[in-house]
């Protein structure tokens, strides 16, 4: 289904770095109304800020915190408040934890890792689909990874997460068939952002990630802006790692040798995200000083 985007609106969670940030600002270059969401208000407000400098609308600014069960439902209530409706629900919200299976298990951090990446896009889901069903116009981006077929070592937690959210947008576009709605499962590889330079910090994983192709951020920002416009129903990025999609046993095999640089043993536990453990955001923070 192909959309027009100027003139509709929009809900961007995780907009406060990294893909979000920069999707939030192709969308407004295309003449979308934006609401941005992530837990850190001042980087909401300095985007908010870009975008208007820019000769966007300024964006309605909306933190929330999506590892606590009730934000996402709550978010999507407000953000129709702010927006009137909303065409476009972009679930890019995501956080990464580092260390094995085994070892962190199913406690707080790996409980507040699948609210945010999987759980908080189907409570968006549900607060925001059935208004554009009721309409029968509207678009789902799920910003998933290539993790979810071609998973890490020591980032178990995080690949299943995306695994489970790329199935359920596969699951979400056969519900939504002939409904106006359309569902766009976006599937990054290694793009420089900050949660890639926390991912680094895992001991042996940058050796291994600097042998992958790297994705730019602007550049994935206009390819989703393109799929949505296009009717686009999967983007891998960058393309070269398409393959994977359509080849997961041989992506795993291939993986599973390639990351034997990685310490399987290691028992450490490392919490991604703004607020995660000191040397992931010494990482994030040197990736962003770097970046200007």
């Amino acid at each position: 289904m192909k959309m027009q985007l100027f003139g509709k609106t929009a809900l961007v969670t995780g907009a406060s770095s990294g893909i979000g940030r920069a999707l939030a600002k192709a969308l407004a270059k295309s003449g979308v109304v934006l609401a941005i969401s992530a837990r850190r208000k001042q980087a909401l407000d300095t985007l908010a800020d870009e975008i208007e400098k820019d000769g966007g609308k300024r964006p309605a600014v909306l933190t929330a915190d999506l590892s606590k069960r009730g934000e996402a439902q709550l978010l999507g209530e407000r953000a129709t408040v702010a927006l009137g409706r909303v065409d476009i629900l972009v679930n890019n919200a995501g956080v990464g934890i580092g260390g094995a299976q085994h070892v962190i298990g199913d406690d707080d951090m790996a409980r507040e890792l699948f609210e945010t990446n999987y759980w908080s896009a189907l409570a968006l889901t549900r607060a925001l689909v059935p208004a554009m069903r009721q309409r029968r116009f509207g678009a789902v981006v799920n910003v998933a990874s290539i993790g979810a077929f071609a998973p890490l070592p020591l980032a178990g937690h995080y690949c299943s997460s995306k695994a489970a959210l790329s199935l359920a947008s596969e699951t979400l576009r056969m519900e939504l068939r002939g409904a106006g709605v359309h569902v766009f499962n976006v599937q990054p590889g290694p793009v420089d952002t900050g949660m890639l330079a926390e991912m680094g910090a895992v001991p042996g994983a940058e050796a291994f990630l600097s042998r992958m192709p790297h994705g730019n951020v602007d550049v994935l920002a206009k390819k989703i802006v393109r799929g949505l416009e296009r009717g686009q129903r999967a983007l891998v990025y960058p393309g070269a790692l398409a393959v994977a999609r359509h080849l997961p046993t041989v992506a795993v095999r291939a993986t599973a040798l390639a990351t034997r640089s990685i310490d399987v043993n290691e028992t450490r536990m490392l919490r991604g995200g703004s607020q995660g453990d000191t040397l992931a955001i010494e990482a994030r923070e040197a990736f962003e000083r770097a970046a200007g």
